[in-house]
């Protein structure tokens, strides 16, 4: 079989043939391209004659999975699935994994660097620190003993909240099922309007589909404390970010900190969380860790092994 890696993993090229070199080694044929591309008559081009394509967070369109007749397995080097045409997958026979769990480390420190550079003032800091200034006016507040809500726990969330947990707040969480585990250790579960209006910091960890698209909308973020801050390292089209902006604008939250749009960076200069105060803003850094891209390298390259052998893993089609 043909194994087309379409885009770069963010490891380097001899790391990428480690994690395939069994596969390779079994007299399969493994293609790297180094080079990202969103045309859809070039990516046609490399996808041509694979029976596997390895992508990342490019999208894939259905013109292009259409276009592909010898593909029978797409592994999608993210978490997330949305920027693939799913239906066409599943219209052309074609099985579909994800690499689930590879960035919960990256995602979740970073959760925690937002909340704390919109807490202690960081980014400001550093400017006064340049310019010469002195601390008047940055006193900051601690996460201890806050009420951290996370909106949804799977693998990521569930971390959020032992972590928030060591920092002594005390968590509420919001998500279809409830985790025993995370009971157990003293987190509460409760309906999403008690969550968004008691906690102090929201943090959002749902996937992106028709069920949660502006799940945090403006009725929701307008439960929120005038104190409260809300943190979005989760999908863009989670958050109504353009209700999320009135709110900061308007003084009716204290801060937020994103990750994640509802289009992927560079931002129009017209997009209101821009110009919003109180703001951090990253762009779709959370995942991306030299210790996650390892990882997320080890968890495709496995993906494909156990699909080749008939028992295909974290399957999404």
């Amino acid at each position: 079989m043909k194994i087309v890696v379409m885009e770069p993993l963010a490891v380097g090229e001899g790391y990428l043939e480690q994690c395939f070199s069994d596969v390779v080694k079994a007299g399969n044929e493994l293609v790297i391209y180094d080079t990202k591309t969103t045309d859809a008559e070039e990516q046609k081009r490399r996808a041509a004659e694979a029976d596997v394509l390895v992508i990342a967070n490019t999208p894939l369109s259905g013109e292009v999975i259409e276009a592909c007749e010898r593909l029978k397995y797409l592994a999608v080097a993210f978490t997330g699935v949305d920027h693939v045409d799913i239906e066409a997958c599943r219209r052309k026979g074609v099985a579909v994994s994800n690499a689930a769990g590879y960035s919960t480390n990256g995602v979740t420190e970073l959760v925690f660097g937002l909340a704390e550079a919109l807490y202690r003032y960081l980014i400001a800091c550093d400017s006064r620190v340049r310019n010469g200034g002195t601390k008047d006016g940055l006193q900051g507040r601690e996460l201890f003993g806050k009420t951290f809500g996370v909106v949804g726990t799977g693998a990521i969330g569930k971390r959020v909240a032992q972590i928030a947990l060591a920092f002594g707040c005390k968590v509420l969480a919001y998500n279809r099922s409830i985790k025993p585990e995370l009971e157990a250790m003293g987190v509460k579960y409760v309906e999403l309007p008690e969550l968004m209006k008691e906690s102090d910091i929201v943090s959002v960890h749902v996937p992106s589909n028709a069920d949660t698209k502006k799940l945090i909308n403006a009725e929701m973020i307008g439960l929120m404390k005038k104190t409260a801050i809300l943190i979005n390292t989760a999908r863009g089209p989670v958050v109504d970010n353009d209700a999320l902006a009135n709110a900061l604008t308007e003084g009716r939250i204290a801060g937020a900190g994103i990750d994640v749009f509802d289009m992927e960076p560079p931002i129009p200069e017209s997009y209101k969380l821009l110009s919003a105060p109180n703001t951090v803003l990253t762009p779709h850094v959370a995942f991306a860790t030299d210790e996650a891209m390892e990882i997320r390298a080890q968890i495709t390259a496995d993906n494909v092994r156990h699909w080749m052998n008939n028992d295909q893993i974290n399957k999404i089609v």
